[in-house]
Parts: C-alpha cells; structure tokens; sequence
C-alpha cells in the first residue's frame, strides 16, 4: 500500500506515457456527458449533430494521442489534428475538441528538432479545413472568425514554445551553477594543497639543510632526521585527509574532522619550533563548539604565516597569537627582522593572496605587512558560524 507520503515520488516514477494517458482519458469520458454535448470548441456555422456509430473513434483519435503528447509531440498533435477535423466537419462540436489547443502547447513545449517545417505544415493544412468547413456551411461564417481561430491556435503554439525556452534557460542556469560550484571547490582543494604541502615540505627543507652541517654531532642529527621524518608523515596524513574529502562516499565522520581543533595550532607550532623557528605561542578564550569553518581558516592563517617566516626570516623569533571570542577569532603572526613583502596577488589565489580571499569570504578581514619597526605581520580577524 502507498502512503500519501509517497505517492509523489511513485507517480514520477511511472513512464510519461502512463502519466499523461489520464487526461486524454478524462476529456473522452467528459465528451460522452450529455451536459457536455456541445460544450465543445466549433469552428464555422455547422450546426450540431447528435452522436453516431463513428463518433467514439473520432473522439477517440482526438483524446488519446495526448498519452504521447511529451514523448512524440509531432505525432500527437498529427492524430488530434486529424480527429479535430473530422469532429467538425461532421459537426460533432465535442468536448474532446479541447484536446486540439493542448497538443499544440505540448508540440511547442517539447518537440526538439523540425519545429519550424511542422508549424508551416500546421499553417498549410489549416487552409483546406477552413475552406471545407465554410462550404459545407451557410456561409455565415466569415474569413474572419477562421483568421481568428487561427491565431488562437498559434498563441496556444507560442504558449509552448516560451514553456520551453523557460525550461531550458533554467536548464542552463542549473548547470551554470553546478560548473561555478565545482570550480570553486576545484579551488578551495587547491589552496589547502598548497597549505599542507608548502608548510611541511619547507619544514623538511630547512631540517634536511640543518642536517648537512650536524654531521659531527650524531645525537643531533638523529634528532634532526627523525623531525624531518615526522613532518614527512604529517604531510601525508594531510594529504590522504584532502584526498577523503573528494570521495563522494566520506561520511559524516570525514566531514567532522575537517575543522582543525586547537591541539593542531600547537602541533603546528611545535613543528615549525622543531625546524629552527623561536615560535612564541599564546592563546585566548577557549573555541566555539560551532564556529563553522572558521577554525579552519584561522589554522592556515597561522600556517601561511610560520611557512612565510621559514623561508624568508628563519632563525626570526615569531609570535603568534590567537583569541578566541564569542563572535570572532582574531589572529596575529609577528616576525622580527626581513619578511616577505606580500604574495603575489596575480598568482592562482595562493599565499597571502588567497587567504585574504579566504577570509573575506567569511566577512573578515585581513592584512600582512612591514611594522615601523621592521618586522613583518600577519593578522584576521574571522566571524565565527559561517558555513565551510
């Protein structure tokens, strides 16, 4: 048994076919009605006439070729038009004339290729049939009541050629907006790319070159490797968690773990200490439990920033400080001596460049530059509850 709940999605399911054969149906069953006689449309002065032996199979060719209406347009509208004709040639003036106006709007709406030669074939056999029909009438009926008719019929016709452009503008929408989010999420995996690997693999670089001069100090040395050996592991970790993330298949699980807790700024820390950098460390407040991807930001805010000051003023001593507050999280990285003026801001929206992107597409700010002083800062600040 279905639910109310379910006949929806069962009734999309079923062939277009299946679903469009009701109405063909409804209009036949109405046209037997006798309060529906001649409730029909009527073309020309005619008068009505009762049903006979032929009319089930005129009315039928009317109403049932609607059940093809979207999966053979052109056939469809060819038999209602044919049964249309019939219906009032001999005067019928049936409900199921309706089914004429309707195959039209279908035509317009769904038929994809030839839509041209079939409106002047349309065009063309229309012309007969009124001629027919004013002889076989009294001639009363004026050209006029045919001309008007007839744009009827081609409004119903433009109805559905508008539904179509309708359906395929947003068609076009759709699939625009399907290519700007994947690019964008092409984009977002390309700058955590580029954090995890520029940080850890400029931590190796600058151990290993630590280790060509420790040669004579083994202790050290082992030491030196081992870190190098450790970044190494943490890099591939990163990655792999990257790579979990483009499976379609992660769970929830994968997700949760894609904001950085706080224990990982400390880890980063360590790391960067671990390479040659005094790193001062100081944190304030305590995280929100749902601050959106706003952790993960301030995380490679502070990640950039420690890679920066490795490559370009190692040995500095460097500061970073975060807070924690209710509605933002505030970072500030600070290095004594030389740093790097700013990241191109022509590059691909990596470095300095693309987390100032990163950030103000959260509604924060950001800014990296010289102090008096010489040194060179880092700093965010990040409203928390944006969605990642």
């Amino acid at each position: 048994m279905i639910s109310p709940r379910q006949a929806p999605g069962w009734w999309q399911r079923l062939d277009v076919t299946v679903r469009d054969l009701p109405l063909g149906l409804l209009l036949l069953a109405g046209s037997f009605l006798p309060v529906l006689h001649d409730k029909g449309t009527q073309v020309g002065d005619l008068p009505t006439r009762p049903y006979d032996a032929p009319a089930l199979a005129v009315l039928a060719l009317e109403c049932l070729p609607l059940a093809v209406r979207r999966r053979w347009p052109a056939v469809s509208l060819a038999l209602v038009c044919l049964g249309f004709a019939v219906d009032q040639l001999r005067g019928y003036h049936s409900l199921a004339s309706t089914a004429l106006p309707i195959a039209l709007i279908s035509t317009g709406a769904h038929l994809e290729r030839h839509r041209r030669p079939a409106a002047l074939l349309f065009s063309a056999a229309y012309v007969p049939f009124a001629v027919a029909l004013h002889r076989l009438g009294s001639g009363g009926e004026k050209a006029s009541g045919f001309v008007t008719f007839y744009l009827a019929l081609v409004l119903a016709g433009g109805v559905g050629a508008w539904l179509r452009s309708t359906r395929a503008a947003e068609a076009d929408r759709r699939r625009r907006v399907a290519e700007d989010t994947r690019t964008a999420e092409r984009t977002r995996i390309a700058r955590e790319l580029h954090d995890v690997v520029t940080h850890h693999v400029t931590a190796m670089v600058v151990q290993a070159e630590a280790a060509r001069y420790l040669t004579a100090a083994p202790d050290r040395l082992d030491q030196t490797l081992t870190h190098v050996s450790d970044t190494g592991r943490r890099a591939i970790s990163d990655l792999r968690h990257l790579l979990d993330l483009l499976n379609p298949d992660h769970g929830a699980g994968a997700g949760a773990d894609r904001t950085p807790s706080a224990g990982r700024l400390r880890t980063l820390v360590e790391q960067t200490r671990r390479a040659g950098q005094p790193v001062e460390f100081a944190e304030e407040g305590t995280p929100a439990e749902s601050s959106g991807s706003a952790d993960l930001v301030a995380y490679r805010v502070v990640q950039e920033a420690l890679t920066n000051a490795l490559k370009y003023a190692h040995g500095s001593p460097t500061s970073v400080r975060v807070r924690y507050g209710e509605k933002e999280i505030s970072v500030k990285v600070g290095t004594d001596g030389s740093g790097p003026a700013t990241a191109s801001p022509g590059g691909s929206g990596r470095g300095l460049a693309g987390l100032r992107e990163r950030v103000a597409v959260l509604g924060g700010e950001f800014s990296a530059g010289r102090e008096a002083e010489g040194g060179f800062v880092v700093r965010a600040r990040i409203p928390v509850g944006n969605p990642a």
